[in-house]
């Protein structure tokens, strides 16, 4: 597996997460620490967001490998 198709499966949805979790710890009363890091935490998944982003997705692979046009 290569780095694009591990960004694309995995890095991207863990940068979306971490922006939801930081605006789920923005919103609860309960935690305090949560609450006091919750902008940062939001920032951090919005900055790896806007770095994982920018990777180009994977090639798609046709799996003919034959290499015969029609």
């Amino acid at each position: 597996m290569s780095f694009r198709a591990v960004n694309q499966r995995w890095l991207i949805p863990a940068a979306q997460g971490l922006m939801i979790a930081g605006i789920v710890a923005l919103c609860q009363p309960w935690v305090e620490v949560l609450h006091r890091y919750g902008v940062t935490i939001m920032l951090v998944g919005l900055v790896s967001f806007m770095v994982t982003t920018k990777i180009p997705a994977p090639p798609p692979s046709d799996g003919a490998s034959d290499g015969g046009g029609a």
